[in-house]
């Protein structure tokens, strides 16, 4: 395993990250703790939940990947090896359409990151991960209206001013910071507009600033790399890779309208609709031409992309068992040259994000 630095902190993370949304929905507890001890086993420091988790949000799950995690900490007594990054969710999320999440603090304006609202969150998430400090926090999606799952464009006609203002964000998690009960916190879903408020109102008022942002990045979807990822080389800030494998599409086990029993596209028809595009089944068939032609499997080349990219701090894997964990980190013993990266960039050019 290797291991970054995150810049402006002391945390020293492996590359990969264990995702756990879905502990408590797709994988049940026994086999949550199982993948947990595999990846630490295998060098895995840093694991991400959130408290919306699992996926796909409902009442009677809500909270348990959380508390998965916490117990397994708990047992193994090891907080003082591990990062937990946690994420409160706002408004702007429960508004997708896919749920509006009235079981989290009440729903409605309890999403808003008010500093009640933010202390209420963070208590709730140290008492289900059993533990008095949270490494990172993250800001699961920004409240303001901003550009969702499978759109570009920004809906000027929804604008509006009813969300907190970042700096009183920054003044709310400060306030944590001092208190202990989070290290540092970070940004997610964000846009370059939020990224540089944030950065320059932290510095100007020497407040905390954010340590990483947790945005998606793969094969089929590099928007980041439109204008985030040149902020990004600027300020010295990193990225944590959300979905390098597109919610599982770039595994190739979907190609052909496939459905595998127990995966997302299978239990939550229409749901993940962006990650089923025509378009996208296209350049999943180039991607996998490409591996094949290279030696590669297209699994291990779509994640070795990520990590090769030089503002990408680590990559996050989320898996459903402990056999997709022990294939998914395969990739961390081979190596992708430049050549390689050129030829993904030639199909990428020809249908640039096919699955946004």
């Amino acid at each position: 395993m290797k291991y970054t630095k995150i810049n402006f902190s002391d945390l020293n993370v492996s590359s990969v990250c264990l995702g756990t949304m879905t502990f408590g929905e797709q994988t049940k507890k026994k086999e949550a703790i199982r993948i947990l001890d595999f990846a630490f086993q295998n060098g895995i420091n840093y694991f991400d939940t959130a408290e919306m988790y699992p996926i796909y949000p409902k009442k009677k799950t809500h909270g348990r990947s959380e508390e998965y995690l916490g117990e397994w900490i708990k047992k193994r007594k090891i907080r003082d090896k591990v990062y937990i990054s946690t994420k409160i969710c706002s408004g702007n999320q429960a508004g997708t359409g896919a749920t509006n999440l009235s079981w989290i603090r009440g729903g409605g304006s309890n999403l808003n990151f008010s500093k009640k609202n933010m202390n209420d969150a963070v208590n709730q998430s140290l008492k289900r991960l059993k533990t008095n400090y949270i490494d990172i926090y993250k800001l699961h999606f920004p409240e303001r209206n901003v550009p969702m799952y499978g759109t570009l464009d920004f809906d000027y006609e929804k604008y509006n001013n009813n969300w907190t203002p970042i700096m009183e964000v920054i003044e709310n998690i400060s306030i944590l910071i001092k208190q202990g009960k989070i290290r540092y916190y970070g940004i997610s879903n964000e846009t370059p507009w939020g990224i540089s408020k944030f950065i320059h109102l932290s510095e100007k008022y020497n407040l905390p600033r954010p340590i990483i942002i947790q945005n998606v990045y793969n094969l089929l979807n590099r928007v980041f790399d439109i204008a985030s990822s040149e902020f990004l080389m600027h300020e010295n800030f990193q990225l944590a890779a959300y979905s390098p494998l597109a919610g599982g599409r770039l595994t190739g086990k979907y190609l052909k309208s496939k459905a595998p029993k127990n995966s997302r596209y299978t239990l939550w028809p229409g749901r993940f609709s962006r990650h089923l595009t025509s378009r996208g089944e296209k350049a999943i068939t180039r991607y996998s031409k490409l591996s094949k032609k290279l030696g590669y499997d297209l699994i291990d080349m779509a994640n070795l992309f990520v990590l090769s990219r030089p503002f990408v701090a680590c990559s996050i894997i989320g898996v459903t068992s402990v056999n997709q964990l022990r294939r998914n980190i395969k990739f961390l013993d081979l190596k992708i040259d430049r050549n390689v990266l050129k030829k993904i960039n030639e199909i990428h050019y020809k249908d640039p994000n096919p699955c946004v």
